[in-house]
């Protein structure tokens, strides 16, 4: 039997996913970020992306919108603003949310934050690739 560490994954609003894992690899800002059991305990923050979690022949996919990864030698903590996995996602409402992203930034409202609204559309664009990558398989 591998080595198996905990995975924790968690938003302000829900716990996303939680169990055991043999690997996981994360989408971290400089890079991706492949962990196994015992890893050296780091802190990292993560861009928006993909989040694999693997347990034998079964690999469970996150995407999450940036956020924070803890790694300890047997536990793994990810704290973000929003994750779901591929299943969750609504396409549709995906789309619709991406048109309004951009829609808010072609406005040329002064009361906009733009760099928020460059930030939300970017998530949005990251978030509904990476579902139209996941369908294709």
């Amino acid at each position: 039997m591998a080595a198996t560490m905990q995975v924790l994954v968690a938003t302000v609003e829900r716990e996303v996913y939680r169990g055991e894992a043999e690997f996981l690899v994360a989408p971290g800002v400089a890079g991706e970020l492949g962990i196994m059991p015992k890893h050296t305990p780091l802190i990292s923050s993560l861009a928006s992306g993909e989040l694999r979690i693997t347990n034998g022949d079964n690999v469970d996919e996150v995407f999450v919108s940036g956020g924070f990864i803890e790694v300890q030698p047997d536990m793994i903590t990810v704290l973000s603003d929003s994750a779901e996995r591929a299943a969750d996602i609504d396409e549709a409402a995906a789309v619709e949310a991406e048109r309004k992203a951009k829609e808010m930034l072609d406005s040329h409202n002064e009361d906009i934050d733009y760099a928020r609204a460059e930030a939300e559309l970017a998530m949005m664009t990251a978030r509904l690739m990476w579902l139209r990558k996941k369908k294709k398989k």
